[in-house]
């Protein structure tokens, strides 16, 4: 990871701050009636530059370069759980929450990860609604809310931690002078009511070690040492063809881009089926990280990216050990509680004003990821 000293500057007619840089996971929210450039100062809590990352001043569907291309900003809040209990975030028994969106794949990994090491009993989780809503009286930002109630949509829940009504007010009480973008997931700290983190692919290696002393399950290790090199290998090409590939292609607004990016998306499909006849997991015959990541996409693949981003060369199901693949995992206790189908159909097609004006959702394909596959012929 590219690692900068914290800097102020002006880039044009931006206002930036920037610190350390990463490779931003999080999904974004836009106003429906605005993508120019706007001015943006992200700050984190009493301006700690320990805790923030380089970020665009750019919303999500105006993220573009000069050709078109679809560039996503770094997540902002970086501060890291410990088992040292002298840390300032020490991984302890009811501190912490996770807000998520079901319809969020970068969210859903971290929640996928809590199932599996059966952290549960010692993290709550929080789902907003499905659909973006106006998240302030007066202005056009569209982004993730909270239910009124516990009836309103199914599977999304108020939030009683706070009595936030947006994802948008949990950035604001970490930082009353934040401007960023508010995304999911969240890891909340209740103790002292501030955002930890809300990049998931740190979330997910926290959850993952440093709560093994609560854990239900501390045995199970999707970052295991002697794979870690091979894992890290993975999610690189996953994420930047697949994981981000699909947005890529979606949120192009050039010819070009959308086809440079489509190639490599499904140059790196074929990759994964060649890969998958000879090994049950992408990164052997282990379940690691690099599956959940892959997993969260897949999953979404046909029902949503074939239509809504135009990834239409070839669906999941189609591919016979990909297909395979991706219902094995689904049936890995704790997983398929983590999908949520309706909320992942009426997020994108519902969110997305200027790739679907109507918010038309389409009907189908309901595909049965419960039904049998052939992935355990690699580990007899």
């Amino acid at each position: 990871m590219l690692m900068s000293k914290a800097y102020y500057g002006f880039l044009f007619k931006n206002l930036i701050f920037c610190s350390r840089f990463d490779n931003s996971c999080t999904r974004l929210a836009f106003p429906v009636h605005n993508y120019t450039s706007e001015v943006q100062f992200i700050a984190s809590r009493k301006f700690d530059s320990s805790r923030m990352v380089q970020s665009s001043a750019r919303v999500s569907l105006d993220e573009m370069t000069d050709s078109g291309e679809f560039k996503r900003t770094a997540s902002t809040f970086r501060s890291f759980i410990s088992r040292d209990k002298s840390s300032e975030f020490y991984a302890e028994s009811g501190r912490y929450h996770l807000y998520i969106s079901y319809a969020c794949p970068w969210a859903s990994r971290c929640y996928a990860f809590l199932k599996l090491k059966g952290l549960e009993d010692h993290i709550g989780v929080s789902s907003v609604k499905p659909k973006w809503e106006r998240t302030k009286e007066g202005e056009d930002h569209f982004g993730w809310t909270f239910p009124t109630s516990e009836d309103e949509v199914p599977g999304a829940e108020p939030d009683k931690l706070n009595g936030a009504k947006t994802i948008r007010e949990l950035y604001e009480l970490s930082s009353s002078n934040y401007i960023g973008k508010y995304t999911v997931p969240v890891l909340w700290d209740k103790k002292n009511k501030t955002i930890v983190n809300n990049e998931s692919s740190e979330i997910t290696r926290m959850l993952n070690s440093d709560f093994n002393d609560i854990a239900k399950y501390p045995e199970v290790d999707l970052y295991p040492p002697h794979l870690q090199s091979q894992i890290d290998e993975v999610n690189d090409w996953v994420y930047n063809a697949i994981n981000n590939g699909v947005y890529r292609c979606g949120f192009a607004k050039k010819q070009e881009p959308y086809e440079q990016a489509f190639k490599e998306l499904f140059d790196a499909l074929n990759r994964c089926e060649e890969i998958l006849s000879h090994q049950r997991y992408i990164s052997g015959n282990v379940l690691t990280e690099a599956d959940i990541r892959l997993f969260v996409t897949l999953i979404r693949f046909d029902e949503v990216y074939v239509v809504h981003f135009k990834c239409n060369k070839k669906l999941v199901r189609e591919y016979p050990n990909l297909f395979n693949y991706t219902k094995d995992i689904y049936q890995i206790p704790g997983i398929s509680v983590t999908v949520n189908m309706d909320h992942i159909k009426h997020h994108y097609y519902g969110s997305h004003p200027s790739i679907n004006p109507y918010g038309i959702i389409p009907l189908g394909s309901d595909i049965d990821y419960s039904a049998p596959h052939d992935r355990a012929k690699f580990t007899q």
